[in-house]
């Protein structure tokens, strides 16, 4: 790719372009999985030429399909939209749930999971032995992570017992979970729910450590829309607390935070190095919501749509 001209990126080293008159060929590679992505059809085809020359290929013609994600391009409305449907569809028949019924939220509110659940009876014990548990795991953390956000939370959830599906052992934790969502165009392009790695003794102390790792998160998409010469690189934060929104403008020390892992505070330097500015944001805004925690229908209906997720 680099002796035919293009660029391996910095941020990603699976990403090769070029600059192309006034737009960029792009190449994505993935294993022996290859899509490539650009305006001039001419330079496309090149392209494909000058790899043929090099290696056994084979050429699928327009995408549409990569990794288990359906590709629908809509030309006259102008829309390139991702779909996991039909992987969706053969999870579900191979745990034998392809009849039920779907539901409007991934968890409702009330829905607990806890050691004291563990299964007593051998019974019990021999049916769940039989339940493809982490195989469905799996599938759902591989649909999370390539088009539905959505699901973040609920399966984190349920992934803190794949190890062991009818609980037995199990340590209920105490800590907090992480969650960011950034978009462009209205879209989601990079998210994520995660349990923090340290417990937290205070809100305060969960939300400053949830805008630090989504600030690591924010200077990785820079670099990536910087290198493919993007006019408007993302560079505001968004946060619903704002006393960590203080924490992280003002370095002074404070009894309450003064044992808060130094790592922590790499924030308060992109913030005075004008790398990124962290703003407010209403807690009925907040996109962020569905991924930590379980939320009402109406709040997830305006999460997902504010994403860009369509049924």
């Amino acid at each position: 790719m680099q002796g035919n001209g293009y660029l391996r990126s910095k941020a990603d080293h699976c990403c090769y372009f070029k600059k192309v008159k006034s737009s960029f060929i792009v190449l994505l590679l993935y294993v022996d999985d290859m899509l490539v992505a650009g305006a001039d059809l001419e330079e496309i085809n090149n392209l494909k030429k000058q790899l043929s020359s090099e290696f056994e290929m084979k050429d699928l013609g327009a995408a549409k399909q990569i990794l288990g994600m359906r590709i629908n391009r809509d030309k006259q409305k102008g829309t390139l939209k991702l779909s996991q449907a039909e992987y969706i569809r053969k999870v579900l028949q191979r745990i034998n749930m392809g009849d039920v019924k779907s539901v409007r939220t991934p968890l409702a509110s009330h829905f607990m999971l806890s050691k004291d659940q563990s299964l007593k009876m051998e019974e019990e014990k021999d049916f769940m032995a039989r339940v493809p548990y982490a195989s469905a795991i799996r599938s759902l953390m591989y649909v999370m992570t390539c088009t539905r956000p959505d699901i973040s939370h609920a399966v984190g959830v349920v992934s803190c017992y794949m190890s062991n599906p009818d609980f037995t052992g199990e340590v209920d934790h105490r800590r907090s979970t992480t969650g960011y969502v950034f978009t462009m165009a209205n879209t989601a392009i990079s998210w994520m729910s995660q349990l923090q790695k340290i417990v937290t003794i205070s809100t305060i102390e969960a939300e400053y450590v949830a805008v630090t790792e989504s600030s690591k998160e924010m200077i990785w998409l820079q670099s990536l829309l910087t290198e493919l010469r993007f006019d408007q690189v993302m560079n505001v934060l968004h946060s619903n607390n704002q006393s960590a929104i203080y924490l992280a403008k003002n370095s002074a020390f404070h009894s309450r935070t003064k044992h808060i892992d130094l790592r922590y505070h790499f924030i308060r330097s992109l913030i005075e190095e004008g790398v990124l500015k962290l703003v407010k944001i209403a807690g009925s805004k907040n996109l962020a919501d569905m991924l930590t925690k379980p939320v009402t229908i109406e709040k997830l209906e305006l999460c997902v749509a504010s994403v860009g997720l369509q049924e």
